[in-house]
């Protein structure tokens, strides 16, 4: 196992170390600093990094980091497992997407030594992090005011991330175009596989998201050879591989009243949503332009016209997805011993 130095500390073989990354210092010489949790096995074994809180006010990812690091499973780890709860702690601080700069780090990347914050914070995070990997998992949620059903995105083309994105244990993998300046780019370029894990809302613990997040983590490393193999317990879940997905916009401004749902098999033409006047007078019904299902949604019942309302994923067999769903909350339901908030209805 090769020599592994993050921010100048070394990590042996065996060793498990708590690193404080300096980040780019603010205007007002204010210092931060990355959390970096290291854990090498005695072992040889892949380099994995697990990315939380990109952006800063998706506060699912740090949950399952922090939840991660606490699990039994971890105790005969095989390789290296590198821990980054939170990547954007001026976002977190901020309760913000963005960077001080007004920036999105998700479209900063590789970044620079000399830029802005943002390019800054985006090379140390790739140079420093993301460089030494063999494979990630960065975690997001939905935006502020939208949930994503849990999904994971992914280059689904290339055979290794593909199986590392069946052996995370969700119904639902959308093979996603790759966006210039995104991390899943960067980490492409310098050979890493990454899975981006979507669930929940921004500014919110989601139980199910978190709980079903850890999960797929362990599932991942079982995969990879980081943790040994065991048989899985509980119903099995088929697996829906989408190749196109997009957003329903609305056709008016006004109040609405959603029928769709996170998970729903939607029907082409099929309702999902009425858009009503201040004084209820109904303006506009939202209508579904093909059959998928909704992987996500806009949660408050204000629109403005042009506003996107629903994401759709279009699959040849969607009428299951929410079943699995269901039995994929049963099996963490069964797993954990107690009850979990349904997302589905």
């Amino acid at each position: 196992m090769k020599e592994l130095e993050i921010g100048g500390i070394v990590v042996k073989r065996g060793e498990t170390k708590r690193i404080e990354l300096p980040m780019p210092p603010l205007y007002t010489d204010t210092r931060m600093s990355m959390p970096v949790h290291v854990q090498r096995g005695k072992r040889e074994g892949p380099i994995m990094f697990v990315s939380g809180a990109v952006h800063g006010d998706e506060l699912n990812g740090i949950e399952i980091v922090n939840r991660l690091l606490k699990s039994k499973a971890l105790t005969s780890i095989r390789g290296t497992l590198i821990a980054v709860p939170i990547v954007n702690g001026y976002g977190v601080l901020n309760q913000s997407r963005y960077l001080p700069d007004r920036r999105d780090l998700n479209r900063s990347f590789p970044g620079s030594s000399k830029g802005s914050i943002a390019g800054r914070l985006a090379h140390l995070f790739l140079h420093e992090i993301v460089s030494k990997c063999d494979v990630g998992i960065d975690l997001h949620t939905g935006a502020i005011h939208r949930s994503n059903l849990p999904q994971i995105r992914a280059d689904l083309d290339d055979p290794q991330t593909l199986t590392m994105a069946e052996s995370f244990g969700l119904p639902v993998l959308l093979n996603a175009d790759i966006r210039p300046g995104t991390l899943r780019q960067a980490a492409g370029d310098a050979g890493v596989k990454v899975l981006l894990y979507e669930a929940g809302e921004a500014l919110r613990y989601d139980e199910f998201s978190i709980r079903a997040g850890v999960k797929g983590i362990i599932n991942v490393m079982r995969e990879i050879g980081m943790l040994n193999r065991r048989q899985r317990k509980g119903h099995k879940i088929s697996q829906f591989v989408a190749r196109q997905s997009g957003w329903v916009r609305a056709t008016e401004s006004g109040f609405v009243s959603h029928v769709a749902q996170l998970g729903d098999h939607v029907n082409k033409g099929g309702i999902l949503a009425i858009i009503a006047d201040p004084y209820g007078t109904e303006l506009c019904k939202i209508l579904c332009p093909e059959e998928g299902v909704v992987i996500g949604k806009q949660n408050i019942p204000l629109t403005q016209e042009g506003e996107a309302m629903y994401h759709i994923a279009y699959f040849r067999k969607p009428d299951s997805v929410a079943e699995h769903l269901g039995l994929l909350q049963d099996n963490l339901q069964d797993e954990l011993g107690i009850d979990i908030p349904t997302i589905i209805e």
